[in-house]
């Protein structure tokens, strides 16, 4: 796959290495924008399974 993306971005190696690192800065963003928020009721982490005794 980064062979694929290294192949196919134009320019000389040093903009290729710019526009990969925003390409990832954008993936890791989307993701904590909009996947975590959209799979975060899925999962088990908000379930307290220990119950408070006074």
């Amino acid at each position: 796959m980064y062979g694929w993306l290294w192949r196919h971005l134009p320019g000389p190696a040093a903009v290729r290495v710019l526009q990969l690192g925003v390409l990832g800065l954008a993936a890791v963003a989307a993701c904590f924008l909009w996947l975590f928020p959209a799979i975060a009721p899925s999962l088990p982490f908000n379930q307290q399974t220990v119950e408070e005794t006074t």
